[in-house]
């Protein structure tokens, strides 16, 4: 019997619900997966150092890591609506933002990306410091004072208005209006060392996954809330709503042209190294 796959993907809600059956052995053929679970920006740098066969990245990295791994064409997280937001105690515009310091959860995620390019256009004269927190600490971090703004992702989007915060700007709201484009957040991607037969059977695994959950999706409730134990279960409810969609069964043209145009506008404004011709091509 072969050794288990080493996977590495974060405790949110939408992975734990989109993995619950192959982590648990009930995808028929699925190879096994020995699980570490870590946040998005631990996740990235893995990816960097080429740690796991399998792993839920941003999809920011991809341009440092597509020449060891190859992006699996389902069980990621793009959607509409579901947006990084910056997030102050007053509100205000863009231009307030100007000199000022904003945490963000990472440099390498595709929430910095997408904001990057909306302060290219919307803060005069750039934004001053950014400093990297982890996710949980940029809300507070805002309402104490340590920071002027803050760049949150998942499920602070249900939850800023308990930290006496306000939606300055939502990152999501002006990629689509300004590409018409999904909002491409987190991709799964798996060494391509492992080979094309064994890639393209990851990717029906995934894919089997995620229509399990959505067929049953009581089965995986006990997973999703062991991982999510400080979340309000109607929060983690509204969290895979909005994250887990048909994308996450197959990225389809809309997908891979978000993916796409994401990265070759990052490309243009030297946030990242541009892609090589067919390296989103899965095998």
């Amino acid at each position: 019997m072969s050794e288990p796959l080493k996977i590495a993907y974060s405790p949110c809600p939408n992975d734990t619900f989109v993995f619950d059956a192959w982590a648990h052995g009930r995808v028929p053929g699925a190879p096994a997966l020995d699980v570490t679970f870590a946040d998005i920006d631990i996740t990235n740098g893995m990816a960097e150092r080429g740690e796991f066969d399998v792993l839920k990245v941003s999809y920011a990295v991809l341009p440092w890591v597509l020449e060891e791994y190859a992006l699996l064409p389902c069980g990621g997280a793009l959607g509409r609506g579901c947006g990084p937001l910056v997030l102050t105690l007053d509100g205000g515009s863009g231009a307030d933002l100007a000199g000022k310091t904003v945490a963000v959860p990472s440099e390498r995620s595709t929430a910095y990306l997408l904001f990057r390019l909306w302060a290219a256009t919307e803060v005069p004269g750039g934004v001053g410091e950014v400093v990297v927190l982890p996710f949980h600490e940029i809300m507070p971090a805002v309402r104490d004072g340590k920071v002027d703004a803050g760049l949150v992702i998942h499920e602070a989007r249900f939850t800023y208005q308990d930290y006496g915060l306000t939606c300055l700007a939502d990152m999501g709201e002006h990629w689509e209006s300004t590409t018409g484009l999904p909002i491409p957040l987190g991709a799964i991607i798996a060494k391509r060392s492992l080979g094309a037969e064994r890639l393209r059977e990851l990717a029906e695994a995934a894919r089997t996954s995620v229509r399990m959950a959505w067929d049953d999706p009581l089965v995986s409730r006990p997973y999703v809330l062991e991982h999510a134990q400080e979340m309000d279960p109607a929060v983690a409810d509204q969290h895979i709503g909005l994250y887990v969609n048909e994308f996450t069964a197959g990225l389809g043209e809309a997908g891979y042209a978000a993916v796409r145009g994401l990265l070759t506008r990052a490309a243009a404004e030297g946030l990242v190294p541009p892609l090589g011709r067919d390296a989103l091509a899965f095998p």
